[in-house]
């Protein structure tokens, strides 16, 4: 499937989870097999050439898209997780998100220092999110400088935000307004 035949299974959901917002819902790829598939080989071709050592997703879906890649990279997987998740001791990051804070945290025993680590989420909007997964990576001795995402809102800066911190970010596709 092509990046425009994948952009097409993505729902719209309008007004979610406020008035105004057009929700760009991947679980309509994620369900349907052949765009679940294309989307990973998009993905896995435009990783390979970054030449991660090991591939970072943030909960929940970049759980999805991050290990699949890793998998067909045969890489390891490190999980970014929701604050308290994790039976072990872990470091995190405190984010701001439209309606408050959240925190994501991992093990940093599962990051070699220096070795170069693909981050991968499935939206990027503002930015805050990849940030706060790019600095915990960092926090625990990676090098980060790649992101994947399946959407992109450029018009929410999210892209600029990265770019500005030193993360080059790459979308599948993208979509207008937010």
């Amino acid at each position: 499937m092509t990046p425009a035949e994948i952009k097409a299974l993505v729902r719209t959901v309008p007004d979610f989870p406020a008035p105004g917002i057009m929700f760009r819902d991947i679980t309509s790829v994620i369900a349907h097999p052949e765009g679940l598939s294309a989307t990973i080989d998009h993905l896995v071709a435009a990783a390979r050439p970054m030449q991660p050592s090991a591939v970072a997703g943030i909960e929940a879906r970049g759980f999805i898209f991050g290990a699949a890649i890793a998998a067909r990279l045969g890489l390891g997987f490190v999980p970014l997780r929701k604050a308290g998740k994790l039976p072990v001791a872990t470091i995190g990051v405190d984010y701001a998100l439209e309606y408050g804070q959240a925190r994501i945290e991992l093990d940093p025993t599962l990051i070699v220092d220096g070795e170069p680590v693909l981050l991968v989420d499935d939206l990027l909007a503002t930015g805050g999110t990849a940030l706060a997964g790019a600095q915990l990576l960092r926090d625990a001795g990676a090098l980060v400088e790649h992101a994947l995402f399946v959407i992109d809102l450029p018009e929410l800066g999210g892209g600029a935000q990265l770019r500005a911190a030193g993360v080059e970010p790459w979308a599948l596709i993208d979509f207008e307004g937010h």
